[in-house]
This record gives structure tokens, sequence and C-alpha cells, in this order.
């Protein structure tokens, strides 16, 4: 499939919402519990990414569409969110999140919002960045590991209902961006 990367619109909010979730119900079967998961709805989640699709830069949400209009992932950048993530030395950003419609699992479209994150954080002049990943997911763990993200070895426990979910942090350099001589 044919993918093209665009900055995400506040009326992409509602399709980014029902991936949000039909992603978290497919990928999160088996490490958050069902009932957590069957009560998600994209209508909660509307609120929060409104309010995130107007958020000024570093922020930005990144959208995949296919031919069609069809959105197929989106991935979140920001500047780290917590200090005690950020990097003792360099200006440290975030990848908030990234999901993919299951639909469009294996695509290309993960791999091109996620491209298009890491290019806005250089752009940005962030020379690190982390994330958060539930620690036994191991197929996005594999992504992101073929996408040059290491796990620095901290992990801490990620409150959801009920449960305590293990999270694990995951960190890469992110080169300055190059410039064109003329």
């Amino acid at each position: 499939m044919q993918w093209t990367v665009r900055a995400a619109r506040p009326d992409d909010a509602p399709e980014i919402a029902r991936i949000n979730v039909d992603a978290w119900q497919h990928s999160y079967r088996g490490i958050v519990d069902d009932p957590v998961l069957d009560r998600m709805l994209p209508e909660s989640r509307l609120p929060a990414l409104t309010r995130v699709l107007r958020l000024p830069e570093p922020s930005r949400v990144f959208v995949a569409v296919d031919g069609d209009g069809r959105i197929g992932a989106y991935c979140a950048v920001d500047a780290v969110r917590e200090s005690t993530d950020a990097h003792p030395d360099l200006h440290t950003g975030e990848l908030v999140a990234i999901y993919a419609d299951p639909r469009f699992h294996g695509t290309g479209a993960g791999h091109e919002v996620h491209e298009a994150g890491v290019r806005h954080l250089m752009d940005q002049g962030f020379r690190y960045a982390v994330l958060w990943v539930f620690q036994d997911n191991a197929k996005t763990r594999e992504f992101y590991e073929a996408h040059g993200w290491r796990h620095d070895g901290l992990v801490h426990r990620y409150e959801l209902g009920k449960q305590h979910l293990p999270e694990v942090r995951y960190g890469r350099f992110l080169p300055a961006p190059r410039r064109v001589s003329r």
C-alpha cells in the first residue's frame, strides 16, 4: 500500500480515537484485563485528542493516509513529558503514542508515521527521544527495536483500573538534521 503522511487536523480526531480504541482492543488483549478493553469507547478519547491536536509545536500528530483518504496509523510526538525521562545532557523529545488500525498492520502505515514523528523531533532540535511500552507487548517492542530504539533498563508500573502493568522505557539518539549546502 502507498501511504501519504500529513499533520493531523482537528477533524481527524474521531477517526484517530477509533483507531486508538481498536488498536488497544486488538494489541493489548491478554495484557490488559478484558473488561477494561471491552469498556473502551472512541467517544471517551475525543476531548483529550482534540486538545492534543491543537497543541503548539513541538507537539505534533502525524497520520498515514491511503489513496482513499483512510487513516491507517497515527503517531504523536512532543517534548519529553516527565523531567525524569530527560537525558541529562541532550534536549529530549518523546514518542507519546503510535497506533495502527489493526486492518492495516503490516502495510507500512506505522513505519511511515514513526519516521515522520522522528524527523519532526529532529527538526525541533531534539537530540534524544524516549518512549514507554508495555513490557509484555513483544510485537511492538520488536517494531521499536527494528527502528533503532533500545530498552534503557528502566521499568515502572502503569496503573490501569486494578492492574499494575510493567512498562519499559526505550530511548534513542537523534542526529542533527542535515543542512543542504547551496
